[in-house]
């Protein structure tokens, strides 16, 4: 009875678990675009790394303040699927799709992207270790991002996003061409826990490119 009770207790752990870190991407993205950012940054673990060796809140905070200022008037941040695997009892990681607007001086740009995300439960709570904003396009809503160098800003020069970076099957896919005389090799399919670190394999994180 004792097994089926501490069983049934980490099911449900699980599940709140899961909810609270899905209202963690729904929070990040209307504290971001209604420019709440006491509420954006408290969002992630008090020591965030944010780089150029400084870490913690009031960094992050002045991060996020100059460039939600100086870079754009408005946004909107619609999320998509999200998909959530547990390391262990207290860190977990995620993809989330999101589909995103801005204004832009005199451009609407649009955005495709997703969020590759480290989550970490810090004295009962959830919060955001990391994310890797991963770019495949944004572009002016009048011209669509074909060809190369799809990430086009108003006043910079275009450049490539990191969309599929994360994810070696990108290259595998085009770079090899399956014989038609042949039936595909099929592999296993991931275990429970890890479609997403099989998907990813030992791939480095990309140099993330935000401005």
């Amino acid at each position: 009875m004792s097994d089926l009770s501490s069983s049934l207790e980490q099911r449900i752990d699980r599940l709140e678990s899961i909810e609270s870190i899905r209202q963690l991407a729904g929070k990040y993205s209307l504290s971001l675009d209604m420019r709440d950012i006491d509420a954006h940054v408290g969002l992630f673990a008090p020591d965030v790394r944010v780089g150029g060796g400084k870490s913690g809140r009031a960094h992050l905070k002045a991060w996020v303040d100059s460039t939600l200022r100086d870079q754009f008037t408005g946004t909107s941040h619609h999320l998509g699927q999200h998909i959530i695997e547990f390391v262990d009892e207290n860190n977990a990681i995620g993809v989330v799709y999101s589909k995103n607007e801005h204004e832009t001086g005199r451009e609407w740009v649009l955005m495709q992207m997703l969020y590759w995300d480290d989550y970490q439960r810090i004295d009962g709570v959830w919060y955001f270790r990391r994310r890797l904003p991963c770019y495949w396009y944004a572009s002016d809503i009048n011209s669509a991002p074909i060809g190369d160098m799809k990430m086009r800003w108003p006043g910079r020069e275009p450049y490539t996003g990191t969309f599929h970076d994360l994810f070696p099957s990108w290259q595998s896919f085009w770079q090899h061409r399956p014989n038609p005389d042949e039936l595909p090799e099929v592999a296993t399919p991931a275990p429970l826990e890890q479609f997403l670190r099989t998907m990813r394999g030992d791939t480095p994180a990309p140099k993330i490119r935000v401005r």
